[in-house]
């Protein structure tokens, strides 16, 4: 019996997906584990196992490569050796009525054979040039306007082998792998271009977007820029209107004495000069000493769910990671549970994952709790926006030695190196106090880390 293989929905707020190339060919062999295609979903690009045997079958007609379509979608079939999938058995069907009988009933639209039929000069009745279903969508696969060929198979049919042809001996521009020439469409790429800068090499994605990370160049006008906004930005734009529109938002600001968790990550990146692990960033820290705290303050650690509040037993931590591509959180999970090397480890492979293209989207869901970091680009103090649906989010600005007030009655002073916490939360889930709290012991752990370092 054949099994449908549609769009899978491959995170808990993924609506809609891009089928950016097949892996399998129509006709192939395929076992449980075969990579069938590539889909790119909100923020990533994810390779779709099979999990039946069987043959792969893509309808004749199918056009999909490219196109955004929605979960649930049908894309193609896997069926027993020998097997008709349902798209032939409707094209080989005929009516059985007879003329009169058949003039009072409307036939049931299928996509009939004769479409891709080719008559006798090589052309389909609609005057465009016949071609079969596998040459049109290698032509798709390598950039190749196929209505421009002639054709060499029988009655002048375009088959796989002019297409090919076509490539091998069309300019070096237009050899564009199909990742490549979607995430040129994302970041406005202009491939061609960019394939005459590198003669004889085949455009892959990394060469898109360093091209996308250079100052673009004005368009139209001497007024104004107008560039087609991303996928990914309009991903990032829907979700922080709806955080801002949909939650209660407060934001509290303190100033924090980092001197000591300053020494601490000084020595581990003193020791790490012998240990071949990563050695724990101020986020590790950080991460470890807030996944402390929530352990007191739960409430933080919380969702809406419909009527309810969720509150969630587990520290799912999310970090803000920027990327050419755009902002990703990536989640640490069971932060509570793990060490500051642990933490570490997996947070390096998580960073280096995302800033690759390669993490999944499962790394991208279920976070409880976010920490953004923007102490790297000189900021001092932030309004971040929450991560929904999540109830706060820590922004952390960046970590600057300064003349402090230590005693003030002896008018003693010293230096030490100071940093603002910024903390966003949902009013509608906790009040000011219990979050002043919560941003009251994160303080304090930054100023005493042996609170928690021993815990």
């Amino acid at each position: 019996m054949a099994v449908e293989i549609v769009m899978p929905r491959l995170g808990w707020t993924m609506e809609e997906g891009t089928l950016v190339e097949w892996i399998k060919q129509d006709g192939d062999t395929v076992e449980p584990g075969d990579i069938l295609f590539v889909v790119e979903s909100d923020k990533a690009l994810n390779e779709v196992e099979a999990f039946d045997a069987g043959i792969f079958r893509i309808p004749p007609d199918s056009d999909v490569v490219g196109k955004l379509l929605p979960v649930g979608a049908l894309l193609a079939y896997i069926v027993e050796p020998g097997e008709e999938p349902p798209f032939e058995k409707a094209a080989s069907a005929s009516p059985t009525t007879t003329p009169s009988a058949s003039a009072s009933v409307v036939p049931t639209p299928v996509i009939a054979a004769p479409s891709n039929a080719p008559a006798s000069n090589g052309e389909r009745s609609n005057g465009l040039p016949a071609i079969s279903p596998r040459a049109k969508r290698v032509a798709g696969e390598l950039g190749v306007d196929w209505m421009t060929l002639k054709g060499s198979g029988r009655t002048g049919r375009i088959v796989e082998r002019d297409v090919r042809a076509a490539a091998q001996t069309r300019p070096a521009a237009a050899r564009v792998s199909p990742v490549a020439r979607r995430a040129a469409d994302d970041l406005g790429v202009n491939v061609d271009a960019l394939a005459a800068q590198l003669p004889g090499q085949r455009i892959m994605r990394e060469a898109v977007e360093r091209a996308a990370a250079q100052p673009a160049p004005a368009l139209t006008t001497a007024d104004e820029t107008r560039t087609p906004i991303p996928r990914l930005r309009q991903v990032i734009a829907e979700r922080m209107a709806a955080s801002a529109h949909t939650t209660a938002a407060v934001t509290l600001t303190t100033e924090v004495d980092a001197t000591d968790l300053v020494r601490v990550r000084t020595s581990l990146k003193a020791a790490g000069e012998i240990d071949a692990r990563p050695v724990p960033t101020y986020n590790d820290l950080l991460a470890k000493l807030v996944a402390e705290t929530l352990a007191d303050h739960p409430q933080l650690n919380a969702r809406f769910d419909g009527d309810s509040i969720v509150t969630a037993r587990a520290v799912h931590m999310g970090l803000a990671v920027d990327t050419e591509r755009g902002l990703f959180v990536p989640v640490i999970r069971d932060v509570q549970a793990k060490t500051v090397r642990q933490i570490a480890v997996e947070s390096a492979a998580l960073i280096a994952q995302v800033r690759a293209g390669s993490v999944g989207p499962e790394a991208l869901s279920g976070g409880t709790f976010t920490i953004t970091n923007l102490g790297p680009y000189e900021i001092d103090a932030f309004t971040p926006i929450i991560n929904l649906p999540q109830c706060a989010i820590l922004g952390v600005g960046r970590i600057v030695a300064k003349q402090v007030v230590i005693d003030a009655e002896a008018e003693r002073v010293a230096i030490r190196h100071m940093m603002f916490l910024s903390l966003t939360f949902d009013h509608r889930l906790v009040d000011g106090a219990p979050a002043a709290r919560f941003l009251q012991q994160v303080k304090r752990f930054i100023e005493q880390p042996y609170l928690w370092l021993v815990n």
